[in-house]
């Protein structure tokens, strides 16, 4: 049986160096296959000219440039989104979604083709889940994005939402190790305080980063305050209710002093009353927390329609006042491209 070919992407720093080591190659020729993949943002083996040949042939025998092909990529009609979807080398697709805002650009990475927590009013959660993303499969989306902004000749990208199609703490291991090749400073260089990881609420994930005490910032997917309306939107629910959640919660904010964002979908006549935001701000009342709340970005498979401008203002009112809770409501970015988690893909799917 033929041994797989290691993905570059999924090596460290440390392991590049220890490759080069093994193969009896320089120490310096891993430095330089470094650059080539996060400085230079090559997006083949033939493009690291300047690597002796028979460092090439061994990288061309026993490794591969894991970066993924572009199914399908759509722009936003105001300029500010693209959504990118990337074929996976056994053909199944993933979004990524390169977002802009006033100085910065983000990117929205996937971390599973699919997703298992089925989240009624969730595109991919719709969608059922298919398998784990390997660490190189998510680093190389987000060095997709970064290459696609160098061609442009636009800002160089500094932050990532860990929030595309999938739950990242369901795919612990690979998501912190992809975090780790993605923030080494002598690669991409992507700060922790720039890197944020949304979770529906996979209790035993946050305890672990709670543990591990890993720098970087964690969003809570809300969405309701109550045990059963929660279970309603949110399946996972069952599995870890809304007081285990919120214990685990406190237990985060305790050992690692950072608040939580949590994430509020909004949706017409669901969650959006004066009554749910009062029932948020007392469940959240005393703990380190910020309040981000989404308009619904409609799909097929659910009927429900985004909340009001006046319901968010509202809530937000509310939810300062009274709880003093501080509380964004995120812009909508890529309505028009389907650019919601798991949307283009269904499109494509479907289409």
């Amino acid at each position: 049986m033929t041994p797989a070919l290691r993905d570059l992407f999924s090596l460290t720093r440390e392991d590049v160096t220890a490759l080069m080591s093994t193969w009896g190659f320089s120490p310096v020729h891993g430095a330089r296959l470094w650059n080539y993949l996060y400085w230079e943002l090559v997006d083949s083996l033939g493009a690291m000219t300047e690597l002796p040949l028979k460092v090439r042939r061994r990288l061309e025998s026993e490794t591969t440039l894991g970066v993924l092909p572009t199914a399908l990529e759509t722009d936003s009609r105001d300029g500010f989104t693209r959504k990118f979807l990337l074929t996976l080398p056994d053909a199944r697709r993933i979004e990524t979604v390169l977002m802009r805002f006033t100085g910065r650009v983000t990117a929205c990475v996937s971390t599973q083709a699919g997703c298992a927590m089925g989240c009624v009013f969730c595109a991919t959660g719709q969608m059922g889940f298919s398998r784990h993303l390997t660490p190189g499969e998510i680093v190389a989306q987000v060095a997709h994005v970064a290459r696609a902004l160098r061609r442009a000749g636009e800002l160089r990208l500094r932050n990532i939402v860990l929030m595309g199609m999938g739950e990242p703490l369901h795919n612990y291991d690979a998501t912190m190790r992809a975090l780790e090749i993605v923030r080494d400073p002598s690669g991409l260089s992507l700060g922790a305080d720039r890197i944020t990881l949304s979770t529906v609420g996979v209790v035993p994930g946050i305890l672990r980063l709670a543990e591990e005490n890993q720098p970087l910032h964690l969003a809570v997917s809300l969405h309701a305050a109550t045990q059963a309306e929660r279970a309603a939107l949110v399946p996972a629910a069952r599995a870890w209710p809304l007081d285990t959640l919120m214990d685990a919660c406190r237990t985060y904010s305790q050992r690692t002093g950072r608040r939580i964002f949590y994430e509020w979908t909004l949706i017409e006549g669901k969650n959006d009353s004066v009554e749910h935001a009062h029932a948020v701000g007392a469940l959240l009342r005393g703990l380190p927390a910020q309040v981000n709340l989404i308009p619904l970005n409609p799909t097929e498979g659910y009927t429900g329609a985004p909340g009001r401008t006046e319901s968010a203002k509202a809530f937000q009112r509310i939810l300062g006042d009274h709880y003093e809770l501080p509380s964004t409501v995120r812009q909508r970015r890529g309505i028009d491209i389907a650019a919601g988690c798991g949307q283009l893909a269904v499109m494509a799917r479907n289409g």
